[in-house]
């Protein structure tokens, strides 16, 4: 029987625009507190339907981002990647997120302090391959002592797009052999990478890559994203999966959408697909 995917989420009681680390936040475009209570209770409710447990990370007063779990660590059986960040102003979320590792069975592994991690935001498998971004936020040093400390294999790409920063904002690996991805992140080599490794790679059109169409939640056949991008949920269905869209534009002004308010804690080698029978 398949075991039920497991997610760690944290509520948006502190979540706001606070500072200005990425291109997407804007101190005078604050986000809509209840309309994002709104939302991410949604979403928790739609992970809930399709049959995942959803464990919670207490939120922190002055910790807006603490709201965006893929970046705590990056789960890989039963140990725990810690994320060390590289803005200041997220670092304070690190022991937090330890704590709760720690307290809920995980063996917590840290980087140097000289090494910038950001957890599942940058590290994704496809299939047994780790794939791995690297310049915006996590280093490509951090990513290949990732590999060593789990023993698999890391390809590493460079973003190349500011708006694109994090791994899981460009590519989303939905199946082994099958990911869909935005071209415009990568450099040539990356695209050509991307290209070569995985079998079927579904292109994010450019007019539907802002609207964090890449940024989803993979749970068995079903695609879980923000809202506005039709066009690649039409491109799901017809490669064997269902699309539900529910709306995040709230979590966007942050950088952020469906995957980055999310942590596999099942792993993110493990997602729902590789265990169905």
């Amino acid at each position: 029987m398949p075991t039920a995917p497991r997610i760690l989420m944290c509520p948006p009681d502190y979540y706001g625009i606070e500072y200005e680390i990425n291109p997407w936040m804007s101190r005078s475009r604050q986000a809509d507190r209840d309309g994002a209570i709104k939302q991410w209770s949604d979403l928790k409710s739609t992970f809930e339907r399709l049959g995942a447990q959803v464990d919670l990370l207490s939120p922190v007063n002055g910790l807006p981002d603490l709201v965006f779990t893929a970046n705590a660590a990056m789960i890989y059986r039963d140990q725990a990647i810690l994320a060390r960040f590289r803005h200041a102003q997220r670092q304070g979320e690190e022991p937090y997120n330890a704590t709760w590792f720690e307290q809920n069975g995980f063996h917590v592994l840290r980087m140097p302090d000289t090494h910038y991690f950001e957890g599942a935001g940058d590290a994704l498998f496809c299939g047994d391959t780790l794939f791995a971004g690297y310049r915006r936020r996590s280093d490509a040093r951090s990513q290949q002592e990732v590999g060593k400390l789990i023993g698999v294999r890391v390809i590493p790409l460079e973003l190349i797009d500011p708006y694109y920063y994090h791994l899981d904002t460009c590519f989303c690996p939905l199946a082994p052999g099958v990911a869909i991805y935005f071209p415009g992140a990568f450099d040539e080599y990356g695209q050509k990478v991307l290209k070569d490794l995985v079998g079927q790679l579904i292109e994010v059109d450019a007019s539907e890559a802002p609207s964090f169409a890449c940024n989803a939640v993979v749970i068995g056949r079903t695609v879980v994203t923000n809202i506005g991008c039709p066009r690649l949920h039409e491109t799901l269905r017809a490669h064997g999966f269902d699309a539900v869209a529910t709306p995040l534009d709230e979590f966007v002004k942050a950088g952020g959408s469906a995957k980055c308010l999310t942590l596999r804690l099942d792993g993110e080698e493990a997602a729902a697909w590789k265990t169905e029978t």
